[in-house]
């Protein structure tokens, strides 16, 4: 471990919990950040059992979120952030308990399950002068950023053009299984399961790669397995407030498809297409010459894309990766908040609360369209 290592305590990601093991592995890829406390499960026997298999001292695993957040605040060796990997419904009180003690946040997407709930964490960030990031994960890929760049250098021209969809299998028949259930239970899911769980996704990594703004949305959320309450299919189509068209589509019931998150973005000299299934590779065509396969680790690329990248050119790097990108960049944040009196987050590069904020809003404005038979929706 460095000697400057920051530390770090997580709730959620107990036992049985996919998502807290893959912030725990991402964040150790740098040692950028080193575990010392947690409240895993709402049961405390399960919080002492994996906090005990991860080397934790008894005396920094809490029976609730409450007392971790106090507790952790008034030791002089107390965490440096909080990483929050539960349920959609508990994001909002848990970190409000860990802004509240001046403890720095990052948060599984989507930040809160409404509008009302993120502006609350938003203002009462800044007022703590607290950081708070979101674990949007494609934009930790070093192709994505080198997308971003090529556009924001004006390669493509002016952006005509966007096509966003992320296809996926997953939900395709009723499931029984600890994560299935809470996502499409509105109690703890909130009000989409598809669009909030997947298509936020869509909306962040677009916004990410081309700074477009949505003014205004038509949504049509399906919902297809019988007895299910919240939608497992959508499609979106948008305005931007550059003229930019864009037309988003996510699927939980897409049979045959796995994860298929796939972007194009389409401008009046050039387009770029990126696949999650190969995300080392960016596809580059300029008009009239032909495509060219741009790959990760190369000295062609931008420094984005250089420095989020660990290992040479053809030996691929993915998901792990992603979010260990996304924890580096926190991480260092929260170190230079520590060195010094004041920073500005937009030095680095993470998704901050904003981010999450405009994909609540994003969740909601779908459903809200979808609910008044795909009305166009002003993005306000």
């Amino acid at each position: 471990m460095k000697n400057n290592c920051l530390k770090y305590g997580m709730v959620g990601g107990g036992p049985g919990a996919f998502i807290g093991d893959v912030h725990r592995r991402a964040i150790r890829l740098d040692n950028t950040a080193r575990l010392v406390a947690g409240s895993f499960s709402q049961d405390y026997d399960k919080t002492l059992s994996i906090g005990r298999d991860l080397g934790l001292d008894e005396d920094r695993l809490y029976d609730n979120f409450q007392e971790m957040a106090k507790q952790e605040a008034s030791r002089d060796d107390g965490i440096d952030f909080v990483s929050i990997t539960t349920p959609n419904n508990t994001h909002y009180p848990i970190a409000k308990s860990f802004l509240e003690q001046g403890i720095n946040v990052l948060c599984d997407k989507p930040v809160t399950t409404t509008l009302a709930e993120a502006k609350e964490l938003k203002e009462l960030a800044d007022r703590t002068d607290t950081l708070f990031g979101v674990s949007y994960t494609f934009s930790g890929y070093p192709m994505v950023k080198e997308a971003r760049r090529l556009i924001k250098e004006g390669e493509l021209g002016e952006l005509r053009m966007i096509m966003g969809e992320y296809p996926d299998e997953w939900l395709a028949a009723p499931a029984d299984n600890k994560q299935a259930a809470w996502r499409t239970n509105p109690d703890q899911a909130g009000i989409s399961t598809c669009i909030a769980d997947i298509g936020s996704h869509i909306e962040n990594t677009v916004s990410y790669m081309t700074g477009c703004e949505i003014s205004r949305l038509s949504a049509n959320l399906d919902i297809f397995v019988e007895g299910r309450k919240l939608d497992d299919n959508g499609g979106v189509m948008i305005k931007y407030n550059n003229g930019v068209s864009g037309m988003y589509w996510a699927s939980q019931i897409a049979i045959g498809n796995e994860n298929g998150l796939k972007l194009r973005i389409f401008g009046s000299k050039g387009s770029l297409e990126w696949h999650h299934k190969n995300p080392n590779l960016l596809k580059f065509t300029k008009l009239n010459e032909a495509p060219r396969m741009l790959s990760r680790g190369h000295e062609y690329l931008g420094d984005e894309a250089q420095e989020n990248s660990r290992i040479p050119a053809g030996h691929p790097e993915g998901f792990f990766e992603a979010f260990a990108n996304i924890y580096s960049n926190f991480a260092a944040a929260v170190q230079a908040k520590k060195e010094k009196d004041s920073i500005d987050p937009s030095d680095f590069d993470y998704p901050k609360l904003e981010e999450g904020l405009r994909g609540v809003k994003f969740i909601e404005k779908c459903v809200e369209s979808s609910k008044n038979d795909s009305k166009w929706i002003d993005f306000k």
